[in-house]
């Protein structure tokens, strides 16, 4: 029969080494940049006229009125309003004012 001998590892040593391997590793980015938010509050905030073209090519014009994470509502002079859900959107575009041009 062999004889074997219990050997036990040094606590310090290994909190050491786990505290340097953590050290080293770098903080990921945020997921989030909140870009979207900003640009939807802008629009928001100044009533900016918005087109918008669907997957399909279809374009619809009028003003964004609120959002969340996953649609948008989009009001409009002389039509229904919309709620878009975004991932039917393929982009946003802002509308020549005539007002700013005056």
């Amino acid at each position: 029969m062999m004889n074997r001998k219990l050997i036990r590892p040094n606590l310090s040593e290994i909190k050491e080494k786990m505290h340097r391997e953590s050290a080293k590793k770098k903080a990921h980015p945020p997921y989030d940049t909140h870009a979207e938010s900003y640009y939807y509050l802008k629009q928001m905030n100044k009533k900016t006229p918005m087109g918008v073209v669907f997957g399909d090519g279809e374009t619809v014009e009028g003003y964004i009125e609120w959002y969340d994470i996953n649609c948008i509502k989009l009001n409009r002079d002389e039509a229904p309003n919309l709620l878009i859900y975004k991932n039917t959107i393929k982009y946003l575009y802002k509308l020549n004012d005539p007002k700013e041009k005056k």
